[in-house]
């Protein structure tokens, strides 16, 4: 619960700052609506109750917290009965529903601010992840394509159309609109715009250097340099000589022995040593 409720607590910031659209009453510059008030302070209600529910942890009292919930709930539906086009409030209402599990409500209300108001970026990647666990990739790609053009500079969104590229691999050629080649360097820019957006994002930058190993036809020299880019940026000495064995694996792919066994006499730490022995290995059985 406290990875889910903390991710909750970032984008409901995000939520609350949405501006009315969608035939909303318009404020004047500088002022807020009375409904973007509101949504204000739902969301504020909100991030309090899941951070007061991740500091509890296991000793969560869940009766308490489902009461709590269900008031969240009245709070949101009484926003959206009296701003029925307010679409920023359909999203975050939809959004946290998602997060409690109750899907098919949050779909229903993610659709609706969809509706009132297609350029919410974070809607269409929701809708998008909800068509791929559906198994409806080719659906569910147009929605994570838009959340890419509306909002270019988020990488989550980036790193999300990679993902489902790569996944979905099969039922993309199998439509018979992608040819292979086109996937992978779909796949591979999706997750290198993410890499230079958040650059600090180990999860993002390793992913795109682990996509290389994912491509038909890999561009090994850039592989090599990603792998040495995330050692350069490693936090400990052990991350350090992680990426080392990463460069090794690379090496031994490219035909570079010598190299890639110079890479292997600096990879010592003892947690690595069945990882560093199994490149060793392949480098003994080229060598034969």
């Amino acid at each position: 619960m406290p990875a889910r409720i903390a991710r909750l607590i970032l984008v409901l910031a995000a939520l609350a700052a949405l501006p009315a659209r969608a035939d909303a009453p318009a404020a004047q510059p500088g002022q807020e609506t009375m409904a973007e008030r509101r949504l204000k302070d739902i969301a504020e209600h909100q991030k309090v109750l899941f951070a007061d529910a991740a500091a509890q942890g296991r000793g969560l009292d869940e009766a308490g917290f489902k009461t709590q919930v269900e008031q969240l709930t009245r709070e949101y539906e009484s926003l959206v009965r009296d701003n029925p086009k307010f679409a920023a409030g359909y999203a975050s209402y939809g959004y946290m529903l998602w997060k409690i599990s109750l899907r098919k409500q949050a779909v229903a209300m993610l659709l609706k601010a969809n509706q009132l108001d297609p350029g919410i970026p974070l809607v269409k990647n929701e809708l998008g992840n909800y068509l791929a666990e559906e198994g409806k990739p080719l659906e569910a790609l147009n929605y994570f394509l838009s959340a890419v053009n509306l909002e270019p500079g988020e990488p989550l969104y980036h790193y999300q159309l990679g993902t489902l590229l790569y996944e979905a691999r099969d039922d993309f050629l199998k439509s018979g609109q992608w040819t292979r080649a086109s996937i992978d360097h779909s796949m591979q820019e999706a997750f290198r715009h993410a890499a230079e957006l958040a650059p600090a994002r180990i999860e993002f930058t390793y992913r795109y250097a682990e996509s290389f190993y994912d491509a038909q036809d890999p561009d090994w020299p850039a592989a090599l340099k990603a792998w040495a880019v995330l050692e350069a940026s490693a936090k400990s000495e052990v991350e350090r000589q992680t990426m080392r064995l990463h460069q090794a694996n690379v090496l031994i792919l490219m035909g570079k022995r010598d190299r890639a066994q110079g890479m292997l006499d600096s990879v010592t730490d003892p947690t690595l040593a069945g990882q560093r022995q199994k490149l060793a290995a392949q480098l003994e059985q080229g060598a034969k």
